[in-house]
């Protein structure tokens, strides 16, 4: 049994054919798992020449009940409304939370978890959209599998590649709904302007804006930014002219830059050019036209999270899967003549 590299945990679950949560129990003496199952996993780890992370081992029982948040952006309504009720429900549990912001990258989410993972946090949990390329997340599952090993809890908000309990946004589905809003409207030329493309977030927008205009002989015009206000003005600015009938931001934040765009042009919204967004973020029914969007409770997903770590650990990863509900308001109408 040889593997190139220094093993991983990771890798002795994986040849032991077990979740890593159950490797990680086995070789801290954790609970939960047969004695049986335990030895199987020592003896793997042994045959590949694992050694535990001294550091993580270290740690055990040192952890302090903080939670650790990690979002891309607080000052980003989506992430602040998650933060909100991660707040809310770690108060009613007598939890102090640490917030970390993150660029889009995997470096800097991953350099965020080792600073909170320094500060001793007893749980962690991950907002924001995952990778499209699994590889990227893999330096992120090992370290998540040293803090499992020294009995720290973790979960991500959004679809992950990494073996943990995870709150999953309708994001596909809401898609699907602000497609098919538009395809029924009568409207077949429309502009999407996207974060950027290796998100999960992302990738899982945009198949379900496809799935919802398939049926009609509709063309997506799709261009990819920064996923922000200004992103959504740069995405606006390159899509005017293309004699679209709506355009399609991928969050509330861009779509309320596409409508600042197009004001500044002239453009009149719902009568030249429809405009959705998704999220539904508290400014959305104040904008002027206000904002048919993609309601996503980001308030809830957050109290999921806490929830899921507050659980007593499973070996497998467990999911919760929230709902959408498409908010129709000013901003979209039938396409002129």
């Amino acid at each position: 049994m040889k593997r190139t590299g220094t093993p991983r945990l990771v890798d002795v679950a994986e040849a032991a054919g077990v979740s890593l949560a159950s490797a990680s129990r086995a070789m801290s003496g954790g609970s939960g798992i047969s004695p049986e199952v335990a030895a199987h996993v020592r003896r793997i780890a042994l045959e590949l020449g694992y050694e535990p992370n001294l550091h993580a081992r270290g740690l055990a029982g040192g952890l302090v009940p903080t939670i650790g948040l990690v979002v891309h952006e607080i000052g980003d309504p989506y992430f602040s409304e998650i933060a909100s009720g991660v707040i809310r429900s770690a108060t009613l549990e007598n939890r102090s939370v640490q917030i970390a912001q993150a660029d889009r990258t995997p470096d800097s989410e991953l350099a965020q978890v080792q600073a909170l993972l320094r500060q001793r946090v007893g749980s962690i949990i991950i907002a924001g959209s995952g990778y499209s390329d699994p590889g990227h997340e893999q330096k992120m599952t090992q370290a998540l599998a040293d803090f499992a090993l020294a009995g720290g809890r973790a979960a991500v908000i959004g679809r992950h590649y990494l073996p943990i309990d995870a709150v999953l946004p309708d994001n596909h589905l809401a898609g699907v709904s602000v497609g098919k809003h538009l395809a029924d409207l009568g409207h077949r030329r429309i502009g999407v302007v996207a974060g950027p493309l290796e998100l999960n977030t992302v990738a899982d927008r945009i198949a379900g804006l496809r799935e919802g205009t398939h049926d009609a002989d509709i063309e997506l015009t799709i261009v990819s930014k920064e996923f922000t206000r200004e992103g959504g003005i740069a995405g606006a600015r390159e899509l005017i002219g293309r004699d679209l009938t709506a355009i399609v931001g991928l969050n509330d934040a861009m779509a309320i830059g596409i409508l600042s765009e197009l004001r500044q042009h002239g453009i009149r919204v719902p009568d030249d050019i429809s405009v959705v967004g998704f999220d539904d973020i508290a400014v959305a029914a104040d904008v002027a036209p206000a904002l048919t969007t993609a309601r996503i409770p980001m308030f809830e997903m957050g109290q999921h999270a806490v929830a899921l770590i507050l659980r007593p650990a499973s070996d497998e990863a467990r999911t919760i899967t929230t709902t959408h509900e498409l908010i129709v308001r000013a901003s979209s109408g039938p396409p002129k003549g």
